[in-house]
């Protein structure tokens, strides 16, 4: 069918906004790392060297009970169990854990000397409480020279940043101030913003917080000699209003497209959620099903959009007696492999004790399918013979999932490679595009 110039002209008027639309809302993956959790600190409890410090006590933690063999090989047996016996009706042998535990207790201590926390939060919301102007301007103040001192620390995060209080009238001007002296501090103290500073939007209910935010966000850069556009902001999830208005929409869409390009991420917020739709406390958690409605209805809006989706955090936390640590490791590391299988790939860590048990799960999570899945990409891309007829859209969630695996220290850069038989940068653009063309 041969269709007429004037009839194609008429269809490209049509969806002349639905082209631009797409540009502009739905720009699709962004190029930049996510973390695969974020660390919450009161901000009067931060010192330069805390990464480094949890990373130790997370070790010791290890050390005093089993060692991290041990604990690699119950998240590994407890992934298997879950999973079912494989393609053959079989489970893996004694031997083949054994050897995939040691393999993943190596890496995982080697990441927790190297970078025990990937994404630090200064927290002076929840974390913080109202300690009065005062002392919030003080210890704010010297989260912020922290913050610097840190960058030069063994282990210092990839990404560090601030939750200051949220939009609601009580809190408003606080929240604003609290930010102000710190964005303040971090130039005066480093010449410069941090590169990957993350500033955190907390109890977010309307869109009108968002665009107040960007209007916030534009004072401060035009106050402290800022490119317009250089500060981003993540939204956290934490009230029923966002997921449902009063007239029946979901402003939670819309919330991310108002934010002016400066939304990065929407955080879930576990606790605030489920006590706002009544839930009783010892049945709040990242796994109930009003948790999961919340989060399905963020990753549709954030689908296409680029920004980034997390997951919550567990407060049943690995201390006590022996029995208690086991039984918060393995509830936590079930709660993240449960949040990786279901697409999302960061969540929240309140205690250095929970940092054994992110790292083996996840890490367990892209070693366990990355051979397969890299096989699955070599073929696609270069046409060979194979079980499996993937398509671009297939392709892109393989070459993402190792990607992913690579950044986080899971995987190697040679397995990678080797295996794929792709270049790094080949590699991101079919993570990102899904075509090498």
């Amino acid at each position: 069918m041969k269709v007429e110039r004037s009839t194609l002209a008429d269809i490209d008027s049509l969806l002349g906004d639905t082209d631009e639309l797409l540009k502009r809302s739905y720009p699709g993956e962004r190029d930049v790392r996510q973390p695969v959790h974020t660390v919450y600190v009161p901000g009067d409890r931060t010192t330069p060297d805390l990464p480094y410090q949890w990373g130790q006590q997370a070790l010791e933690c290890v050390e005093a009970h089993g060692g991290m063999l041990q604990l690699a090989e119950r998240v590994i047996t407890a992934a298997r169990k879950e999973a079912g016996p494989g393609p053959a009706g079989q489970m893996p042998s004694l031997h083949q854990v054994a050897r995939e535990a040691e393999m993943l207790a190596e890496a995982v201590t080697a990441k927790l000397e190297r970078e025990p926390i990937e994404d630090l939060r200064l927290d002076f919301e929840d974390g913080f409480g109202d300690q009065g102007d005062e002392n919030e301007d003080r210890w704010v103040i010297q989260a912020a020279r922290d913050a610097v001192a840190g960058r030069s620390e063994t282990g210092a995060p990839a990404f560090v940043g601030i939750r200051f209080k949220c939009m609601e009238e009580d809190t408003r001007a606080r929240g604003l101030r609290t930010l102000d002296l710190f964005l303040s501090e971090l130039v005066k103290a480093g010449g410069q913003l941090p590169d990957n500073l993350v500033l955190t939007l907390p109890k977010v209910t309307t869109i009108d917080q968002v665009r107040a935010m960007v209007i916030a966000c534009r004072s401060l850069e035009a106050e402290h000699g800022l490119a317009e556009g250089t500060l981003t902001f993540e939204i956290q999830v934490e009230t029923p209003q966002l997921i449902l208005g009063a007239d029946g929409t979901v402003p939670l869409a819309p919330a991310l497209h108002v934010g002016a390009g400066r939304v990065t991420s929407l955080h879930y917020g576990t606790y605030d959620y489920s006590a706002s739709l009544g839930v009783a406390a010892a049945y709040q958690a990242m796994d109930h099903p009003v948790a999961d409605f919340a989060k399905n209805q963020m990753m549709l809006a954030v689908a296409g959009t680029g920004v980034h989706l997390s997951d919550g955090s567990t407060n049943i936390l690995p201390l006590g007696e022996p029995a208690e640590v086991h039984h918060g490791w393995a509830l936590h590391a079930s709660l993240v492999r449960r949040h990786l299988k279901r697409g999302i790939y960061q969540g929240w860590d309140l205690h250095p004790h929970q940092l054994p048990t992110r790292f083996l799960a996840t890490f367990a999570f892209y070693r366990e399918g990355g051979a397969k899945a890299a096989q699955r990409l070599y073929n696609y891309v270069f046409k060979a013979d194979s079980t499996v007829l993937d398509e671009p859209a297939t392709a892109k969630a393989l070459a993402r999932y190792l990607d992913r695996g690579l950044v986080c220290g899971a995987h190697t850069e040679d397995f990678v490679t080797s295996r794929t038989n792709l270049s790094l940068a080949e590699l991101g653009q079919l993570a990102r595009t899904g075509s090498l063309d």
